[in-house]
C-alpha cells in the first residue's frame, strides 16, 4: 500500500510528458461501392497502456526537435509517409487521457492525396481503416479523431482544404467526390457544378481526362493560395 501511494504522489509531483499524435486523412475507395472515402493510417500499441489497441501514429517529443520535425519524423518512422502539407490541429491535454501518467498532446494533421497514400507502409501493426468505422482507440484518440472530422468538414467550405486530398489536375466530379467524402452526404452535380465553375481559384486548362468509356472531362486545377487557413486554438 505505501509504494502504491509513493508511486502516485510522485506521478502526481512530476510534470506533463509532451507527446505528438498525428491525425492523416486521405481518399481511398469504399471497399462495397468504390466511391472515394475518408481513411486514415493507425499504428497498434505494442505496450501498455492500452496495448494492442490502435492509436494515432504518434510517440514523445525530444528535447532536440521542433514539434513539426518530430510530427514529420513519426510519420516516416511509422507509416512510411511524408506529407507534402502538414498542420498543427490542436493540443489535448485532459487530466485522464493516460491511466499511467499526465501527458499532453500537440496534434497535428495531415492531409496526404492518393499518390502519397498509395507509398504508405502497411504492417501487422500500421492499417487503414475508415475514419468514421474506427471502433475503439486508445487514449482519447477517438475524441481527436471526431475533432478533426468536424474541423475538416468546417474548413471544406471556405477554405482550399479540399485541393490537399487531390492531385495538381483534377475533374469536375472527382472535385464533387472530394466534398461528398468530406462531407458525408451527396451534392447535386448541377449545383455544385456551377458553384465551381463561379470561383476564381478554379482554373479550366486545355487537359481532359483520358481512358473513358465517354467523352473525357476536362481537366481543371486550383490557383488559390495553399493552406488550410489555419486558427491556432486549443481545446479548453
Amino acid at each position: 500500500m505505501y509504494a502504491s501511494s509513493a508511486n502516485v504522489s510522485e506521478r502526481l509531483a512530476a510534470p506533463p510528458a509532451l507527446a505528438i499524435s498525428t491525425v492523416i486523412f486521405a481518399l481511398r475507395p469504399s471497399r462495397s461501392s468504390g466511391r472515394p472515402t475518408l481513411w486514415m493510417p493507425l499504428v497498434r500499441r505494442i505496450r501498455e497502456p492500452f496495448k494492442g489497441q490502435w492509436a494515432l501514429p504518434g510517440g514523445p517529443l525530444s528535447h532536440t526537435e521542433s514539434l513539426q520535425d518530430a510530427a514529420s519524423r513519426n510519420l516516416r518512422e511509422t507509416t512510411g509517409l511524408a506529407p507534402s502539407y502538414l498542420e498543427q490541429l490542436y493540443a489535448f491535454g485532459g487530466l485522464h487521457r493516460s491511466p499511467t501518467q499526465r501527458v499532453v498532446s500537440i496534434v497535428y494533421w495531415a492531409l496526404v492525396q492518393p499518390t502519397e497514400a498509395a507509398l504508405a507502409a502497411e504492417s501487422e501493426n500500421v492499417k487503414w481503416f475508415r475514419a468514421d468505422r474506427l471502433g475503439e482507440l486508445a487514449f482519447d484518440h477517438n475524441a481527436i479523431v471526431e475533432y478533426a472530422l468536424g474541423r475538416l468538414r468546417s474548413k471544406v467550405a471556405y477554405s482550399s482544404v479540399a485541393y490537399h486530398l487531390l492531385g495538381e489536375y483534377f475533374t469536375l466530379a472527382q472535385l464533387r467526390e472530394v466534398y461528398e467524402a468530406v462531407l458525408d452526404r451527396e451534392l447535386d452535380p448541377a449545383n455544385f457544378r456551377r458553384q465551381v465553375k463561379a470561383t476564381p481559384e478554379i482554373q479550366e486548362t486545355d487537359k481532359y481526362l483520358q481512358g473513358g468509356k465517354h467523352r473525357p472531362p476536362r481537366l481543371y486545377r486550383f490557383t488559390g493560395r495553399p493552406g488550410l487557413d489555419q486558427d491556432n486554438r486549443s481545446t479548453p
